[in-house]
Formats: structure tokens, sequence, C-alpha cells
């Protein structure tokens, strides 16, 4: 496999809308009860003024746009694997009924070792909230 398998700077894109059912159910979960994610008297009197969104949670939603990225990416007798995501940074909170926009752009290849790495963003209202560098590896069918 000599070229890459994607289309460099090809860009796949997702939007969500994190409703309220969203955090409850991921807290339900993950057992993180955190009062920043469930308590909305407590979050009232921060600056925050509301509750926020958990970031494992965001980081889900990355892995939604991300795999709609490695559906586009999957030359013949290949499996792409995604290896996880590095750099995670939180940048702003995300509060319920804010909708994220997921941007998923393929960057670097590296034909010798099977593997990629893509640029990963979240955003609310046009500001970074999230960002992280999604790895790849391409496994033999």
């Amino acid at each position: 496999m000599e070229s890459a398998p994607f289309d460099p700077g090809h860009v796949t894109v997702f939007r969500k809308t994190v409703t309220e059912t969203d955090l409850v159910l991921f807290a339900g979960i993950t057992g993180d009860f955190a009062s920043n994610h469930t308590d909305e008297e407590y979050m009232r009197g921060t600056p925050f003024g509301t509750r926020q969104i958990h970031g494992a949670l965001i980081v889900g939603f990355m892995s939604a746009v991300a795999a709609r990225a490695l559906e586009d990416a999957r030359p013949k007798g290949f499996t792409p694997v995604s290896l996880g995501y590095d750099r995670i940074r939180f940048i702003q909170p995300v509060f319920p009924g804010q909708t994220l926009a997921l941007r998923h752009e393929w960057e670097e290849y590296d034909p010798a070792a099977l593997r990629a790495t893509a640029a990963v963003e979240a955003r609310v209202e046009g500001e970074a909230v999230a960002v992280a560098r999604h790895v790849v590896k391409w496994v033999h069918s």
C-alpha cells in the first residue's frame, strides 16, 4: 500500500445537539455523577451558571465523526482500526442544549507503518471547545 487510503485534507463533519437525555444516560452508563454534570442548583451558584457536558462524552462524539471518516477510507484488503486520540484538550465547557459541530481532517500517512493521523475538533457556535489528534492503523484483512 503505497498511497494513503484517504485523501489528505479530506474533511468529514458531524453535528449533534447535546440533550438532557445524552447527559443523564452518559452519567448513568459511566457512573460519573459529579456535581458539575448532574447538580443544576449547585452549578447555578458557579461562574458557569449551569451543568457542563462530560468531557468524555465530547470525546465520544469525536469518535462518531471519526467513524464516519473511517467508513470513507476502507481500501480493499485493509481494515482501519482506531488506535485512539492523542493531545485531547478541552478548551471551553459545553452545556446541555448546545450544538457541537465536529470536524475530522486527515493529515499524515506513514505507508511503512500503515498509520495515519487526523485532526479532530469540536466547535460550538464557531468557537473551538475541544481538540484532539486521531491515530489510525490499517490492518491487512
